[in-house]
C-alpha cells in the first residue's frame, strides 16, 4: 500500500470526515432550482400526449392562450423551427438516435410526450390553460415490447425502416467456434431485467433567461454538468457557447437521469428566448415517472462453455434492449459498455457479444447508475445456474475461475487489461465476513425446520472511462490575500460529496485545514470546463487535478516562504497553514503573510517568480480504470406469502486508498438500495396499448428504511497508479446487489426446483413460480 501523500501521514485523507454539504442539506438551507425566484418570472406546463402511437390532430391552443394570465402558448410549428441541433458531445453527431423534435408533430409516440406548452404568469394559470387546448389523436396499435419491436410491422418512428435504434451482429468467431465445440457442457439459459426507473428526490426542472441586448442566455439548471449541457443549447439554439451561462445549485439526486438535458429543456430555452424573458419549469413527479426517462428494461441469452472441473472457457451472450421512443443522450444502447466488460472477473478465453436496442412507444431511454449492470446481472446469475448444473456450489465454481493476483496484468477476452484489481481477494474476504461454511451449515438444519435460507454472491469489476469527453478534469486553486483558499472545479455534484472528499485532498497536498478551502462548482463561466460529475470518475479524475493544482502552488508558496525565512524550499514544510523549517517551528511564517506578499507586496517576491497564488492543472486520466467488489447476501424466503427478508447483506470493496470510509460506504449502501429497490419493488408497467399503470408512489413501489437492511463492509485495499491510489466506486453497489439478491432467493427456493431468470421478485411472482414448479 503507497502513501497518499508523500508529504507525511495524511491529515484528512481516509478519514471519515462529516460532509461539508451537510450543514445545509439537513437544516433544509440547500438552494434547489425550485428555490430560485426571479423578478418577471413566468412558469411553464406541458400539455402532454394521453395515446401511446397514433396521428395527432392540429392543435388548437386559441383559447388557452387567451385565459388571462398565460403570456404565450407554443406548439411544434413554434417551436421546432427553432431547434437546430440535438447532438450529444460524448456520442458525436453521428451516434444515431430517434429523429428529434422538441414538440410532437402530426403523430405522437408515447404516452406523456409533450405535446403544447403553456406560458403563464404561475404554475396554477398554465396548468388551467393546458385544460384548454385542444386535440384529437388517432390511437395506431403501439409497439410496447422487445419482442413487438423487433416482428415485421408497425415503427415506432416514420421516418425509419424498422425499430432498430442499434445493433452489434453477431460475428464468425472460429477460435470461438472451437471452445465451444471442444467444451464438456454448454449451458444456455436467458434472463431478463425489468424496467425501473431513476427517482431523484428533486425531479427535473431549469429557469431560463433571454437577454435580447446582451444576446446571452442565463440557466439555473438541475444538472450534472453545467459545460455539456451549455455546449448542447450552443448547438441547438445556433448560438456561442460564451452567449449561453448555466450555473447549479444543489441537486436533490440524479442517478443518471440529469447527465443531458431532455426534450422538455430544450423546449423552455427556445421559449425564453422566443420571448425575451425568464421562464422556469419543474417537472412533478407524475410527469416524472411517466416521462423523466426510464432505464434497465433489457435481457441477455447467455451460453457457457465449460469442461469437466468447472473452469469457463468462453461464453456467447446477445442483449437486447428496449430503448423507448426518444431515448436520451444518442441512441440509448448500453450494449458496447456491456460488451466490453462481459466477462467480469472471470478468466474465460473466449467471449462473442451481439446486441439489439429497439424503438418503443415507451418512455425514452436515460442513463441509470451503472446502465450497462446488465452484464453483472446476467453473468452472475449465469454462474449460479452453472454452478447448479455442475453439482458445484457457486463459492467454488468462482473460486474456479476468478482472476488471481498472480495473473495480472490480464487481459480478457474483450482485449480489457486489468491491472490494479482484486477479485479473489474480495471474494475471500465476502466469503469469510458473511460466514459462507456456517451459514450453509445453519441453512440444512434451516430447511429441516420448514424454514428456506439462501445466500447469494455477486461479484464485478467496475469500469471508470477516461476517453473522449471523459478523459479529462481540472481544478483551479487560488489562495486569497487572507490566505484562505478557493478550490473551483466542473463537477456537478448531486449526492457524491465531491465537495468535502476532493476538500479532504486539497487540504493534506497544502497543508491547510479544511475549515479554511472554500469549494466552487457548477458554474460555466467561473469553473473550469470539465465533463461534471457521472461514471464513477470523481475520485480518480477530479482528484488527480485538484492534486496536480496543489502542488504548484504549493511549489510558489515554498519559494517565497524560503526568502522570507532564508531557508531552502527543501528544508519547509506546512502545517495547519503554517510554512515552518522543519525541526525549527518558531522559524515560521502563515500562509497569509505569504499570500500578502504574491500579491499585495510584489517586490518582495523571489527573482523569477511571478505574483499571486493562483494555479489551474488539468488532469488526463488512463483510457480505462477498475474497481472491484464482491457483494454476499443471504435472505430467508417464506414460501407460503412469497415473502424475502433480507437477513445480512456485506460487501467487500477495493476502490483504491479510501479518500473517506463513511463516504464510501454511503455510495455502496445508496446503490445497494436501488438494487433492492429493483429487485423487490420497484416496476413500471405498460399495458398492450402503452398505456403507464405505475404513475403515482402507491403503484410504483421504492423501498424504504424498513426493507434496507443494515450493511457490512470490508475492504481491500489496491491502490490505483492515479494520483493519490484513488479509484471510482460510485455506481457499484447498483450494479452488483440484483445478481446477489437473485442468487440468494433461487438458493433459498432450491428444494422446490424453483426456475427465476426474472424480476421482479414479487411476492406473488415467487407463490407463483412455487406453485409452477410443482406442477411440472
Amino acid at each position: 500500500m503507497t502513501e497518499l501523500n508523500t508529504r507525511g501521514a495524511a491529515r484528512f485523507v481516509g478519514q471519515s470526515v462529516k460532509r461539508n454539504e451537510d450543514i445545509r442539506l439537513v437544516t433544509g438551507r440547500g438552494r434547489y432550482v425550485d428555490d430560485v425566484t426571479m423578478p418577471g418570472m413566468l412558469h411553464a406546463h406541458f400539455v402532454r400526449s394521453p395515446v401511446a402511437r397514433g396521428a395527432l390532430s392540429p392543435v388548437d391552443v386559441s383559447e388557452a392562450a387567451a385565459l388571462p394570465g398565460v403570456i404565450a402558448a407554443f406548439t411544434a410549428a413554434d417551436l421546432n423551427p427553432e431547434a437546430h441541433s440535438f447532438w450529444v458531445t460524448m456520442s458525436g453527431p453521428d451516434a444515431g438516435g430517434p429523429p428529434m423534435r422538441v414538440l410532437a408533430d402530426g403523430d405522437v409516440r408515447y404516452v406523456g410526450e409533450p405535446v403544447a406548452l403553456i406560458v403563464a404568469e404561475s404554475r396554477y394559470i398554465a396548468e388551467d390553460a393546458a385544460e384548454l387546448v385542444a386535440f384529437e389523436v388517432d390511437p395506431q396499435p403501439a409497439v410496447v415490447t422487445i419482442d413487438q419491436a423487433l416482428a415485421p410491422g408497425e415503427t415506432v418512428h416514420r421516418e425509419f425502416a424498422s425499430n432498430l435504434s442499434a445493433e452489434i451482429p453477431r460475428t464468425d468467431n472460429p477460435a470461438l467456434d472451437e471452445l465451444f465445440a471442444g467444451a464438456d457442457r454448454v449451458i444456455t439459459e436467458k434472463f431478463d431485467q425489468h424496467r425501473y426507473l431513476n427517482v431523484p428526490m428533486e425531479p427535473r426542472g431549469l429557469i431560463a433567461s433571454w437577454d435580447p441586448w446582451q444576446q446571452r442566455m442565463e440557466v439555473v439548471a438541475s444538472t450534472q454538468t453545467v459545460h455539456e449541457t451549455r455546449a448542447q443549447w450552443s448547438r441547438l439554439l445556433d448560438i456561442p457557447e460564451e452567449s449561453i451561462h448555466v450555473v447549479m445549485g444543489d441537486v436533490g439526486g440524479s442517478f443518471g437521469q440529469k447527465m443531458f438535458p431532455g426534450r422538455e429543456d430544450h423546449a423552455i430555452l427556445i421559449a425564453a428566448k422566443k420571448l425575451g424573458r425568464t421562464v422556469k419549469w419543474i417537472e412533478d413527479r407524475a410527469e416524472n415517472l411517466i416521462a423523466g426517462g426510464h432505464a434497465r428494461e433489457e435481457s441477455i441469452e447467455t451460453s457457457f462453455a465449460v469442461d469437466a472441473e468447472g473452469r469457463i472457457l468462453a461464453a456467447r451472450a446477445h442483449h437486447l434492449e428496449n430503448v423507448g421512443a426518444y431515448p436520451v443522450g444518442g441512441n440509448g444502447a448500453m450494449a458496447p459498455t456491456a460488451a466490453m466488460v462481459f466477462p467480469g472477473p472471470y478468466r474465460m478465453r473466449g467471449i462473442g457479444f451481439s446486441a439489439q436496442a429497439v424503438f418503443t412507444n415507451t418512455c425514452g431511454h436515460v442513463a441509470y447508475r451503472g446502465p450497462w449492470m446488465m452484464e453483472t446481472v446476467a453473468r452472475e446469475q449465469m454462474v449460479d445456474v452453472v454452478a447448479h448444473e455442475l453439482g458445484l456450489d457457486p463459492l467454488e465454481l468462482r473460486r474456479r475461475n476468478v482472476i488471481q493476483r498472480s495473473d495480472l496484468p490480464f487481459t480478457t477476452a474483450t482485449g480489457v487489461v486489468y491491472d490494479t484489481v482484486s477479485p479473489a481477494e474480495t471474494l475471500e474476504q465476502a466469503a469469510e465476513l458473511i460466514g459462507y461454511d456456517a451459514f450453509r451449515k445453519e441453512q440444512e438444519e434451516a430447511r429441516r425446520d420448514g424454514r428456506y435460507l439462501g445466500i447469494g454472491l455477486s461479484l464485478y469489476i467496475e469500469p471508470q472511462f477516461g476517453f473522449g469527453i471523459l478523459a479529462t478534469e481540472a481544478a483551479t486553486i487560488r489562495i486569497e490575500p487572507s490566505g484562505k483558499v478557493n478550490l473551483l472545479m466542473s463537477t456537478g455534484s448531486h449526492g457524491q460529496s465531491v465537495e468535502t472528499t476532493v476538500v479532504q485532498v486539497v487540504a493534506d497536498e497544502l497543508g491547510v485545514d479544511m475549515a479554511d478551502i472554500r469549494f466552487f462548482q457548477g458554474d460555466s463561466a467561473a469553473t473550469p470546463y470539465g465533463p461534471g460529475t457521472g461514471g464513477s470518475r470523481s475520485a480518480a479524475i477530479n482528484s488527480g487535478a485538484a492534486i496536480a493544482a496543489s502542488q504548484q502552488v504549493r511549489e510558489k508558496v515554498l519559494l517565497i516562504a524560503a526568502q522570507l525565512l532564508e531557508a531552502a524550499p527543501a528544508d519547509l514544510e506546512i502545517v495547519n497553514g503554517v510554512i515552518s523549517v522543519k525541526g525549527d517551528p518558531d522559524a515560521s511564517v502563515p500562509l497569509a503573510a505569504v499570500a500578502a506578499v504574491a500579491y499585495l507586496n510584489t517586490d518582495a517576491l523571489p527573482p523569477g517568480v511571478t505574483p499571486g497564488l493562483e494555479f489551474t492543472a488539468r488532469y488526463k486520466a488512463p483510457f480505462l480504470m477498475y474497481s472491484n467488489a464482491c457483494h454476499a447476501a443471504t435472505v430467508e424466503v417464506d414460501p407460503a406469502t412469497g415473502t424475502v427478508k433480507i437477513l445480512r447483506y456485506l460487501v467487500s470493496e477495493d476502490c483504491g486508498n479510501l479518500i473517506n470510509p463513511m463516504v464510501v460506504e454511503g455510495q455502496i449502501a445508496g446503490g445497494v438500495a436501488q438494487g433492492i429497490g429493483g429487485v423487490f419493488y420497484e416496476h413500471f408497467v405498460y399495458d398492450a396499448d402503452g398505456n403507464p399503470l405505475t404513475t403515482t408512489f402507491l403503484d410504483y413501489q421504492l423501498p424504504t428504511a424498513a426493507e434496507v437492511p443494515d450493511y457490512e463492509y470490508g475492504h481491500v485495499i489496491t491502490p490505483s497508479a492515479t494520483p493519490g491510489g484513488f479509484k471510482g466506486m460510485g455506481e457499484g453497489g447498483a450494479i452488483a446487489s440484483p445478481a446477489a439478491l437473485i442468487n440468494a432467493v433461487r438458493d433459498a427456493l432450491r428444494p422446490f426446483g424453483v426456475k427465476l431468470t426474472a424480476q421482479p421478485l414479487t411476492p406473488e411472482v415467487i407463490v407463483r413460480a412455487i406453485e409452477e414448479a410443482g406442477d411440472r
